[in-house]
């Protein structure tokens, strides 16, 4: 595949309204190369300009080729991430785990996917900056005293990070047993509160069990796996929903501006995680499909096939920092606004929480005793 790349001096327009963070799924994204003859945008695989005419498949690949050698890419030593990003710029701190040291390396050497969709960023850096002291600053008196959030927040960017999405036909064959409840009259003695013996009667359920099998299939689409190692899957899935509908047909004029990693967990890591996750949906929908009041040793063997994906870079902004030689992270899903990470916490102040409520609680029980020996 062809490695991402950055547009010299392209220009990157933020949200026009900052109070929302929503992506107008209807606004057209402009496509394609530039024509050579009147800068028409032209989209890949058209030989003539839709506007001149003029031919396009040397200019086309001409400007493939320059975007390529505009482009440096980092692979940072100590967590593996890689990123193509600003070929001014040599000295990078990694956004996965703080780290200076990142080494520089061909994407001619690698044998790379190009990103085949895009969703851009419809949160401001400004809205992240405050989204991130509004996180920080819930349960604020938890927080230890020396966490100085303003120099922390320096450190927040916005990265596109690569995902990978599956769609595919799961075909199963099924078998285990379906029970059905019924009723029958129970009688029964027992004291009564005056110590006499009576005779009762209860309803007793009871189930009957029916072996049973059959096929079930069902295509499943829109599972997102995080293709860098620096984000967990785990992670990503806080962030989740993204609105995969107003994805955009990958241009590197896209990413200009931001940071953008390079998938590091390949295709084939990425299915097998899928399909697990799908394979959870079938054995559900399975269960659910059964028939009968319950079900028990339910066995499912399951065949995937007509499997189709697509390498996506999402948009996050994402704040690393260490504090007491341990990392956390703040995430924020650089579409939605939507935010997750873990934020460090004062033990002292948790510890004499704890212990002014204990004696809050001893001393209201004396002042009852007190007044009930009045």
């Amino acid at each position: 595949m062809s490695d991402l790349q950055e547009v010299v001096n392209a220009d990157i327009v933020s949200a026009e309204d900052s109070s929302m963070a929503v992506v107008d799924r209807d606004s057209a994204a402009p496509q394609g190369v530039p024509c050579g003859a009147c800068g028409c945008p032209v989209e890949a695989g058209e030989r003539f300009c839709p506007a001149c005419g003029s031919p396009q498949s040397e200019q086309a690949e001409q400007a493939r080729d320059a975007e390529e050698a505009a482009s440096a890419f980092f692979r940072c030593q100590n967590c593996g991430c890689e990123m193509s990003a600003d070929l001014q710029q040599r000295s990078y701190v990694c956004p996965f785990c703080d780290s200076t040291y990142v080494a520089e390396f061909s994407p001619s050497l690698t044998d790379r996917q190009r990103p085949e969709f895009v969703i851009g960023f419809a949160v401001t850096p400004d809205q992240a900056r405050e989204k991130f002291f509004q996180w920080i600053g819930q349960n604020s008196w938890f927080r230890p005293g020396d966490l100085r959030a303003a120099q922390i927040v320096d450190k927040q960017k916005g990265i596109y990070l690569p995902f990978w999405t599956f769609s595919m036909l799961a075909e199963s064959q099924w078998e285990g047993a379906i029970g059905e409840y019924w009723y029958r009259t129970e009688t029964y003695t027992e004291r009564d509160s005056k110590g006499k013996m009576v005779t009762k009667t209860r309803q007793v359920r009871e189930t009957e069990w029916w072996p049973l099998s059959g096929r079930h299939h069902r295509y499943y689409s829109g599972h997102l796996v995080s293709g860098s190692r620096g984000l967990q899957q785990r992670e990503a899935d806080q962030l989740l929903p993204f609105q995969l509908p107003a994805m955009k047909r990958y241009q590197p004029y896209f990413v200009a501006g931001w940071l953008c990693e390079e998938y590091s967990l390949a295709r084939d890591e990425a299915l097998a995680l899928c399909q697990q996750e799908f394979f959870r949906h079938e054995q559900s929908h399975v269960a659910a499909f059964l028939p009968g009041d319950t079900h028990r040793s339910l066995n499912v063997q399951t065949q995937f096939s007509h499997v189709n994906s697509d390498l996506c870079l999402l948009p996050i902004y994402m704040l690393t920092y260490r504090y007491k030689d341990r990392l956390f992270r703040f995430l924020v899903n650089g579409q939605t606004g939507k935010v997750a990470g873990e934020k460090p916490v004062s033990w002292n102040r948790i510890w004499a929480a704890i212990g002014g409520g204990v004696v809050a609680l001893v001393l209201l029980i004396l002042l009852l005793m007190l007044l009930s020996g009045l």
